[in-house]
């Protein structure tokens, strides 16, 4: 199969051969790390935060190898394929700099 551009074309044979050789010239060890790293992030358990590749952030209720179930803050519980949880979800809380009590903290 040949793939046209505007200005030159490229055999996919070729092209397929190149990228092997790209991959080979890499360490294992980088692509290791790399495999390692991604299913880390998201192997999630019970309790923890979890966001979505599509964004959806919610509670891990259920992990069952080939489903986790998300649950919102509104009580919403979705099921997910592992594949779809994208990472961990723990937001950083800055610190409070207000020296001052709110309303709600005076006595």
């Amino acid at each position: 199969m040949l793939v046209a551009s505007s200005s030159f074309v490229v055999d996919s044979h070729h092209l397929r051969r190149g990228l092997r050789r790209a991959l080979l010239l890499l360490p294992a060890s980088a692509l290791e790390e790399a495999k390692g790293s991604a299913s880390t992030v998201r192997k999630v358990e019970v309790g923890q935060r979890a966001q979505t590749i599509g964004g959806f952030v919610g509670t891990v209720v259920k992990n069952e190898g080939d489903l986790v179930t998300l649950r919102s803050a509104s009580g919403v519980e979705l099921d997910f394929i592992p594949s779809a949880i994208a990472r961990r979800y723990d937001p950083v809380v800055p610190e409070s700099t207000d020296d001052h009590p709110s309303e709600g903290d005076a006595k």
